[in-house]
């Protein structure tokens, strides 16, 4: 059954335009409410935010739905994505929401919703609220209202929570590290844990002012954060995105690295000391071939899924791996979180690069990538090109022509009439010219 509010993750739009108004915003509050209030106890619930002026607007209209079926409020203002969800398992909350958009710009924010064990909701549970949302929710009596109560301490709990995931035997001491926090969530949390685990914290994207959460800042936009590594001597630079939950990193070259090489540093750092589960890890059909030619070489599996983060915890959860993510700086490690977590990752990698006692740029780059190239083919909406029999035939070919030494990759996004067609192989001119003969024939049936 098709969802008509919730795409892969969450709700997400434009504000002020259905449906992210302050009316569904309160919609969503009360039938997610009626959802999980089970049982005779004080239901309660968890919100966050990120840094976008809309929050304020969403937050109100979140929590008049939330009181009027009866739920109690918990706000803990701006803070990780990852927060969020590890604090709606650790105050034994009933649910948990997100207020964001994650890597988006300050005009479209999104609710995001975790269930008790801090884990996103299923299909079958956003399913329920959705039906919930277009129909009829049963209000508290007026002696059963919610309250609504603000945790001041909540960015405290988080850092000592991240600082934990640190190996108790190291320090940062001596490390000049930039933290670039996107003006969004993360932008009070990430350099405090920084600074008290010793780093010497040099700190951009941290002057939040409702409109410029990630803007030319962040995961998205490493160009600032490489300037200021190089500039300031530092030894490495950590990305996050405006919601926390994705990191790219930067070393002392301004080089960026991105996921796949992440991944690769975690796990095999875990391997070494015994650590890693599943044998391997779980990443996207985005991520390069090069991950997974390293993973191999090192007796390591890959376990790819359909693009989104969501996919990666399903594989996880249901083969038993601790390490995943996406090449986009999606990394999710079971062992400390049920979400991907930029700081914890982060400071994952600052351990291994402690532990080698050797510059980022050597212990960072872990693999060459192949060649990989991704364009995209927008279409008129309600179109099925990659239904084609020219277009089949085209990705046939391409698909025997790289056969043993390449991959293809062809996928309609999510969220808007586009076909995302990605090649990747040894040859950087044979992939180009599959990805345009392939995009040619998705135009000429579009």
């Amino acid at each position: 059954m098709a969802r008509k509010y919730f795409g892969t993750d969450g709700i997400r739009g434009l504000t002020n335009i259905a449906p992210m108004t302050a009316e569904m915003a309160m919609k969503v509050g009360m039938a997610a409410g009626a959802y999980f209030v089970r049982g005779d106890h004080r239901h309660r619930v968890v919100i966050g935010k990120d840094t976008r002026l809309s929050g304020y607007m969403l937050e109100n209209a979140l929590v008049a739905g939330f009181t009027a079926v009866g739920m109690d409020v918990v706000l803990v203002g701006p803070m990780p994505t990852p927060a969020v969800a590890m604090l709606t398992q650790s105050m034994r909350a009933d649910i948990g929401v997100m207020i964001s958009a994650s890597h988006n710009p300050f005009a479209d924010n999104g609710i995001k919703l975790f269930g008790p064990d801090g884990y996103k909701l299923s299909d079958e549970a956003e399913l329920a609220i959705e039906a919930l949302i277009d129909g009829e929710v049963a209000l508290a009596a007026a002696g059963d209202i919610g309250r609504a109560r603000r945790v001041e301490d909540a960015r405290g709990r988080y850092i000592h929570f991240a600082k934990s995931t640190f190996p108790a035997d190291l320090r940062l001491d001596g490390m000049k590290v930039v933290i670039d926090c996107a003006n969004g969530a993360a932008y009070q949390v990430a350099p405090s844990a920084l600074w008290e685990l010793g780093a010497e914290v040099v700190a951009i994207g941290v002057e939040p002012n409702g409109k410029n959460i990630n803007d030319k800042v962040g995961s998205t936009a490493p160009q600032t954060l490489s300037e200021t590594v190089v500039a300031s001597g530092a030894a490495i630079g950590i990305a996050l995105d405006g919601d926390a939950d994705r990191l790219i990193v930067v070393d002392e070259l301004g080089r960026i690295v991105d996921g796949d090489q992440l991944m690769a540093t975690i796990a095999t750092g875990f391997a070494r000391r015994g650590a890693l589960a599943g044998g391997g890890l779980v990443a996207t059909v985005m991520s390069n071939l090069g991950l997974e030619r390293h993973l191999s070489a090192q007796g390591l599996g890959l376990v790819r899924t359909a693009v989104g983060d969501r996919y990666v915890l399903e594989a996880m959860r249901a083969r038993g791996f601790n390490v995943g993510g996406e090449q986009s700086g999606h990394i999710i490690l079971s062992d400390y979180g049920t979400t991907g977590d930029g700081l914890v990752a982060a400071l994952q990698i600052l351990a291994e690069v402690k532990r080698a006692g050797a510059p980022a740029s050597e212990v960072l780059h872990r693999f060459e990538p192949l060649p990989q190239l991704l364009k995209n083919v927008k279409y008129v909406r309600g179109g099925k090109p990659l239904e084609s029999d020219s277009v089949r035939r085209t990705i046939a070919a391409a698909e025997a022509e790289l056969s043993g030494i390449g991959r293809l990759v062809i996928r309609p996004s999510g969220t808007e009439p586009v076909i995302r067609v990605m090649a990747e192989g040894d040859d950087a001119a044979q992939v180009e010219a599959v990805v345009d003969r392939i995009c040619d024939a998705v135009r000429a049936a579009a």
